[in-house]
């Protein structure tokens, strides 16, 4: 994995290991408010391979949290097309870090 694919905004279904983490985890959400602190988040993940086991322990998380990406997840033209669009959303909400 480059620096560079680091870091742009990783596709749904992407396996991640964390700072100080000891577990892959498989991203399956972006860009994620938490319910009680409205903080926005980058990523929810769960653990992998098991998935999902109980929806309210999703873990939420940024993007530079992340140690190495073991896997990136389905890059077709929807995705492609999606991510161009949160990217230049982020910009213009200055929520996106400058590559």
């Amino acid at each position: 994995m480059t620096e560079e694919n680091i870091k742009k905004i990783l596709p749904i279904g992407s396996v991640v290991t964390l700072k100080d983490g000891n577990k892959k985890v498989m991203i399956t959400g972006r860009i994620q408010v938490h319910k009680d602190t409205q903080k926005v988040y980058d990523y929810c993940a769960c653990y992998y391979p098991e998935g999902i086991l109980d929806p309210h322990e999703l873990f939420l998380f940024m993007h530079e949290d992340i140690e190495q990406v073991h896997f990136m997840g389905m890059q077709d033209a929807d995705e492609r097309g999606f991510c161009q669009f949160m990217e230049e959303r982020l910009k213009e909400l200055n929520m996106l870090k400058s590559a």
